[in-house]
């Protein structure tokens, strides 16, 4: 005899539906589409534009300084030392590259828009006030704090902005970015030394007051064509897995000893060619603008190489090129000479700038943190670039023109950071699956 159940049967609208799957981790390398690098289209291309002019700006005016030091020294500021007015520019392209540690969390929060037009405003602010500045402190914080600061607001983000938006075309964007760097310098330094005997110091530098505010209104709308990627969730300003990550370490230790050395030749090419070849000042000044105008071309054609056969063999090539040139120069006495060192130097030279943004997204699992890293990375080679010229100088003996110490520390220093790039290569290929990184 079998027992009905008394229960009715459930409805077909009482039923439990399944439970849901469990969500699946996020993808370690993207956490959403809009944070895959879309590898340009007309956006990326503009931002690109963009940020050419805005190098054009931020790194423009601290390779002009050279300019600036020698009419303080012997016009506009007298009764202070060379080495008191060097701090000015010293600091100016500290800060370009330190305050990278706080704009670089800032832009991974979003809020690039508003580092862009800060930073824009200070550097043509700091410029105005410096034309009416006719005291050292009024010059020291216009032109080295001012337009340091609004400098650096503007650095780090910026790359971040254009490496963000490549993957395999990563290397030639980078490299018509800061292409923009060299073409600043020459042009800044040019308007300088063909103005100031003619309208005197105020207007001279407004003028490149008004370049500089000129180029920054048409960068702006190009940097802006397409909202920045924003990582979506809250984050801390400081990124603690940095310190037991090898590569990251590896890359910020090898650009720490190469900026040790880069900048000193920049230094030192007018007065290597004043003191030591007897030549004129005149001579001495376009001897750097030559040197500035091969980094133009060495960043471009740099391009091509990192492209088909990697970043990473051609910034190790580069490097060493421009360690063993520095050797080379020890030999270097005769005007002929030292203007293929100045333009080879250049050459080369100019890719140290232009190819390691190109590796750095490489160094961040979470794209989200790139911003951060770089800012964190960069730092290490604001405190080389602060130490290294001065180093340079401590060990140059003008009296009896000596400059063996500098030509061998810029070699030296150069060599170590060369020496770093092969394991981070190694590292890089290992995890990336193939060789031509």
């Amino acid at each position: 005899m079998s027992v009905k159940n008394s229960s009715p049967a459930p409805s077909p609208s009482e039923i439990s539906p399944p439970a849901p799957a469990p969500a699946l981790p996020p993808n370690p390398t993207y956490e959403n589409p809009i944070q895959s690098p879309p590898d340009g289209g007309i956006e990326a291309w503009l931002q690109v534009f963009g940020a050419f002019l805005v190098f054009w700006n931020i790194w423009g005016l601290p390779m002009s300084f050279g300019a600036f030091q020698s009419f303080y020294v012997l016009q506009y500021l007298p009764n202070y030392s060379s080495s008191s007015i060097s701090w000015i520019g010293t600091l100016q392209g500290a800060l370009l590259i330190m305050l990278g540690v706080v704009s670089g969390p800032l832009y991974d929060l979003g809020y690039y828009h508003i580092l862009l037009y800060a930073g824009s405003f200070l550097t043509v602010f700091g410029m105005m006030m410096l034309s009416i500045s006719t005291q050292y402190y009024q010059v020291f914080l216009s032109q080295g704090v001012c337009v340091g600061v609004g400098c650096g607001l503007l650095y780090v983000p910026t790359m971040s902005l254009v490496g963000g938006s490549f993957k395999h075309r990563r290397a030639i964007a980078m490299s018509l970015m800061t292409s923009g760097t060299p073409l600043g310098g020459i042009i800044y330094t040019i308007i300088f030394s063909r103005l100031i005997s003619q309208v005197g110091f105020p207007w001279t530098v407004r003028t490149i007051g008004f370049v500089s505010l000129a180029t920054f209104a048409i960068a702006l709308p190009a940097l802006l064509a397409r909202p920045a990627k924003v990582s979506g969730r809250a984050r801390s300003l400081f990124d603690p897995t940095v310190f037991t990550d090898v590569p990251f370490l590896t890359f910020a230790g090898a650009q720490f000893f190469i900026f040790l050395g880069y900048m000193v030749p920049l230094f030192y090419i007018p007065t290597y060619a004043q003191i030591a070849l007897k030549e004129d000042k005149s001579l001495a000044l376009y001897l750097l603008i030559g040197c500035q105008a091969a980094s133009l071309f060495g960043r471009l054609f740099a391009a091509l190489p990192a492209h088909h056969f990697g970043v990473m063999l051609t910034w190790i090539i580069c490097c060493g090129a421009s360690s063993i040139l520095c050797f080379i120069w020890i030999a270097t006495n005769t005007l002929s000479g030292f203007i293929v060192f100045s333009v080879l130097y250049g050459f080369f030279g100019g890719a140290l700038i232009a190819l390691p943004p190109s590796i750095f997204p490489m160094l961040c699992p979470d794209p989200g943190t790139l911003g951060s890293r770089m800012g964190l990375s960069w730092t290490t080679s604001a405190l080389s670039l602060l130490i290294g010229s001065p180093v340079a100088g401590a060990i140059i003996d003008l009296q009896t023109v000596n400059f063996l110490g500098v030509q061998a520390w810029s070699g030296a220093t150069e060599m170590v950071g060369m020496a770093l790039l092969l394991p981070l290569w190694v590292m890089l290929s290992r995890s990336q699956g193939r060789v031509f990184i």
